[in-house]
């Protein structure tokens, strides 16, 4: 299980989304062979459980493309438990850039922090912002499960991160990281997503990778997408 040894975490960066074939995405995989390393983690199942308005006011927003948008999300590392570590996530994106607050809690803390019993953390700058994020929209409860199958990738010696996430699927039912890691895809079958974290510029050598590999970049949100097919369903019943 990836446990953090430091509970809180900050993060700045670009993050750029690829939806990929299962010929492209094993074309990448080979390509990244040199330059990236597979982390120790290998491939691990995640599941983030998304928090939003009763009327979903965070994914209705997310979902025009406004120059600024802002989720939570509570993520474990496979079936969580009362006392196995959950990291909440508040991210927000703002003219391409990503900003991520992150903290490890546990699933009974979370429920209460939700229900306005108390801080996330002990104070600090990062526990100022999620109690601020939560007090702002009031009520938000749990709206969504989004759950794939990871492969991570780092730069030995850069601050380049690739991560290939396998069956991507959601669910709006049994809303709670200790159930299961079942869900409707979001994708064809075979279908990967690929995401480019990167601080600084694209490198070049990954630029000829996704080019000859006719990789594109495109604006694509799991839980936007989940949004977008949970009301198709609706529609149709």
């Amino acid at each position: 299980m990836a446990v953090v040894s430091n509970p809180v975490v900050v993060m700045k960066r670009y993050e750029m989304k690829y939806i990929m074939s299962p010929e492209q995405t094993e074309y990448f995989k080979e390509s990244v062979k040199g330059y990236m390393k597979i982390d120790k983690f290998g491939l691990t199942s995640i599941a983030s459980l998304y928090y939003d308005t009763p009327n979903y006011r965070l994914i209705r927003t997310s979902v025009e493309k406004p120059p600024f948008k802002e989720k939570i999300r509570l993520r474990s590392y496979g079936i969580a438990t009362d006392n196995s570590p959950v990291f909440l996530e508040l991210k927000r994106k703002a003219y391409g850039i990503v900003y991520k607050r992150r903290v490890q809690s546990t699933i009974p803390l979370v429920k209460k922090f939700f229900d306005g019993e108390g801080d996330i953390c002990a104070g600090g700058q990062i526990n100022k912002e999620i109690t601020t994020f939560r007090d702002y929209y009031q009520t938000l409860v749990p709206a969504c499960m989004i759950i794939y199958d990871r492969v991570a990738y780092f730069q030995p010696d850069g601050d380049l991160r690739l991560t290939i996430d396998h069956n991507p699927r959601y669910r709006y039912e049994d809303l709670d990281l200790r159930v299961s890691m079942e869900g409707n895809s979001l994708l064809k079958d075979g279908y990967t997503i690929l995401e480019v974290k990167v601080q600084q510029a694209v490198p070049l050598w990954l630029s000829d990778i996704l080019t000859k590999g006719k990789i594109y970049k495109g604006s694509f949100s799991k839980y936007g997408e989940a949004y977008r097919q949970q009301l198709l369903r609706t529609r149709n019943l």
